[in-house]
Order: structure tokens, then C-alpha cells, then sequence
């Protein structure tokens, strides 16, 4: 988009988690296989992830596959990992392009059981866009929650058996440290489209302060005009942090 047709804000969050949710109703609505409601919210996913970097929001993560996805039928945890395949083969084609603007690519989650294909695809991406900055993109796949949570305490029982930490000086930042989003900012804003109302498994630490927009809208069927309403919405938000 044009940079003169952009919308304005007075607060933009720094991070913005989204919950890619719909994409199946949306196919069943339409007498369509499942897997094509995956194809369409691909393409949202594109334009919701370019729109945002547009607008100068500094970190999206987007939950694109978690790790109790893979109880969906066969086909369609195929089809969508195919659908990985053709972005990361995209990626790799818009490099130039993504280069220019800055965007540095990380996968987040549990790399067991993806596909040898797709985790070289993945290492190359991040590997490629390592140095960039600007728009920090995460990509939620076999990713949850609280196996995220596991994770980070793993690593810090490990420094406890190797005698380098003791279990009473463990922060609640040394937990940070560990998770892997380590680094980045906690999300301000989670979205999530579809009509439901919780948070499923996403960024459970990390989200401990965030604001939340839901919306009856199918994933789909997301528009950036409606990133623009839940933008707006946290423009409004009055964020006390526990204060007054």
C-alpha cells in the first residue's frame, strides 16, 4: 500500500500476536475441502504480515501450525505443510525484496517431526535474513504454549545439574531468556478472528499483559481494514500494568 493511504496512529504496539483461526469453517461454509480454506488464509496471512510492516509494527508473531494440530486428518496436515513449502519457496524468491525492507524471519516452535525438506527451508530463511531488523516476523509452527514453558525450564534445569545456577535464584526473566521469543518485546495485542474467545496454547507467558481484539471474521475473510479496527482499538486501550 501506498505509504500517503496508510492510516495513522497515535500508539502503535510494539508486537502483535495473531491467531490464524478460520481457516477450515471458512472451507466448510463454501462446500469446499478444508485444505482450500488453508490456501486462502496463506494469502491473508501474506497481506495482513505485509500491511503491518508497512504500518512500522516491529514484531508479528503468527501462529501458523501448533503442536495439537497434527490430530487433524492426514490430508490436511499435508496440504498445509505444502502450503509451508510454497512460502518458504517464496521467501527465497522475494529475498531482494524482503532484504530492502528489513524483515528478519523466525520459526518458533518444537522442530520434531516437521518435515527434513521444510526445517532446511526454515534454517536457510532465518539464516538468510538473520541480519535484518526491522520487521521481526515469527512463525508459530508445532508450537504451544505451555511445551514452550517446558522448554525453558529444561534449559535452566540443566545449568542447576552442571552446578552454574541454584534453583532459588531462578527469575521470572531468566524464563524469558529461554523461550523462543527470547529478545523480542511481549506482545501488546493478540487478534483473534473466528469467533472464539480464548487463547489456545499461544504465547501463554509472553501474553501476561496483552490486550486482546476478538472478531467473528473467518480468518480468510480478513481484511486490513479489520487489522486497522483492532489497531484502533488498542489506540483506546488504557494499559496500567497493574497500576492506576
Amino acid at each position: 500500500m501506498d505509504q500517503a493511504q496508510l492510516p495513522v496512529f497515535s500508539v502503535l504496539p510494539q508486537h502483535v500476536g495473531i491467531i490464524m483461526d478460520g481457516n477450515g469453517r471458512w472451507a466448510k461454509q463454501r462446500g469446499l475441502p478444508r485444505y482450500k480454506g488453508h490456501i486462502e488464509g496463506a494469502k491473508t496471512f501474506r497481506k495482513i504480515g505485509e500491511f503491518a510492516g508497512d504500518l512500522g509494527i516491529h514484531c508479528l508473531t503468527f501462529y501458523a501450525f501448533s503442536t495439537e494440530n497434527w490430530k487433524r486428518p492426514p490430508e490436511e496436515v499435508a496440504a498445509i505443510m505444502d502450503l509451508f513449502r510454497e512460502y518458504l519457496r517464496e521467501l527465497d524468491d522475494r529475498k531482494a525484496e524482503n532484504e530492502e525492507k528489513g524483515i528478519k524471519v523466525n520459526f518458533i516452535g518444537d522442530r520434531t517431526g516437521i518435515p527434513r525438506d521444510i526445517l532446511a527451508m526454515m534454517a536457510h530463511s532465518e539464516r538468510i535474513t538473520r541480519k535484518k531488523d526491522h520487521v521481526i516476523l515469527n512463525i508459530a509452527v508445532n508450537y504451544g504454549g505451555r511445551q514452550e514453558i517446558v522448554h525453558s525450564v529444561r534449559e535452566l534445569a540443566k545449568e542447576i545439574e552442571k552446578g552454574r545456577l541454584k534453583a532459588k535464584d531462578i527469575t521470572e526473566q531468566m524464563i524469558s531468556d529461554h523461550l523462543y521469543t527470547a529478545g523480542l518485546p511481549d506482545p501488546d495485542l493478540i487478534i483473534r478472528p473466528s469467533g472464539e474467545y480464548r487463547l489456545s496454547n499461544f504465547l501463554l507467558w509472553q501474553s501476561a499483559y496483552a490486550e486482546f481484539w476478538y472478531s467473528d471474521i473467518l480468518w480468510p475473510d480478513f481484511t486490513e481494514a479489520d487489522f486497522t479496527k483492532a489497531l484502533r482499538a488498542f489506540e483506546q486501550r488504557n494499559r496500567r500494568f497493574g497500576g492506576v
